[in-house]
């Protein structure tokens, strides 16, 4: 009977897991739009998940625009059909690569510091003295964050198509020998607005599912340093993956046949 019950133990943390985080999501996402509101936490939010994390994004965008220009040119000189390449690039940086790479470079650097700075308090006893002090935890802590993420994740897709696209520009022009008049011609005829719209969807979701599992592993972090590290480690890993999940599911209800 062992591994029957191991089985059983697992479907029943699983399901306890699910049940949880949905009790936790449903709380955070009330006190959202629930006064009162904490706006000074809020800018601060939105000044380190936004403006901090622009370099990142940034060069993350540039060089996948870049790599994509060079690969795509590489496979499409054996058909004979190298003027795809601007094509390619601007639809893949805007439907894929710009959302889910900004998302995840986001994941491994708001998510952990979301999941620290929150599991810290936790297990230092500070969310407790929150409730001690008649402030709610999760209007203090997380609300401003799942708004902040799910306002900035679009402005820095957004920022990341740009450059993304640019990137691309630059290694067709300067080192294909592309023509810059034919390139952005092609580039402008290919693109339409849901294109963009569906990758900054994505971002807005993107946004929400980091900041709730940072906050999520954070709030429920036990036992000390440990138990910190293990909730930085979780919330980045469950993030990642849920970004990567989401998509699939976001690009099937926008692009399925």
């Amino acid at each position: 009977m062992n591994p029957l019950a191991s089985i059983g133990r697992t479907t029943i943390g699983f399901f306890t897991t699910i049940g949880r985080i949905s009790q936790f999501t449903a709380r955070a996402v009330f006190h959202c739009f629930v006064p009162p509101f904490y706006g000074r936490l809020l800018g601060r939010q939105l000044i380190e998940i936004g403006y901090y994390s622009l370099p990142v994004v940034g060069l993350t965008a540039i060089f996948t625009g870049m790599v994509l220009a060079l690969q795509s040119f590489t496979g499409f000189a054996r058909f004979n059909a190298e003027g795809a390449v601007a094509s390619v690039v601007v639809l893949s940086i805007t439907r894929e690569l710009a959302p889910v790479l900004a998302g995840l470079m986001v994941s491994g650097r708001i998510g952990a510091a979301m999941a620290a700075e929150i599991g810290t308090m936790s297990v230092t006893e500070q969310v407790d003295a929150l409730t001690t002090l008649s402030t709610n935890p999760f209007k203090y802590l997380v609300a401003p964050r799942l708004i902040a993420g799910v306002l900035m994740l679009p402005l820095l897709v957004l920022v990341a198509d740009i450059i993304g696209v640019f990137g691309g520009y630059l290694v067709s022009i300067y080192k294909l020998g592309f023509n810059p008049t034919v390139y952005l011609e092609r580039t402008w005829d290919i693109l339409e607005p849901l294109d963009v719209v569906s990758g900054l969807v994505k971002a807005a979701v993107f946004g929400f599912l980091i900041s709730l599992m940072g906050c999520y592993h954070g709030y429920h972090s036990r036992g000390g340093a440990q138990g910190v590290g293990a909730a930085t480690t979780n919330a980045v890993v469950s993030a990642s993956v849920l970004i990567l999940a989401f998509n699939y599911m976001i690009t099937e209800l926008f692009f399925a046949i």
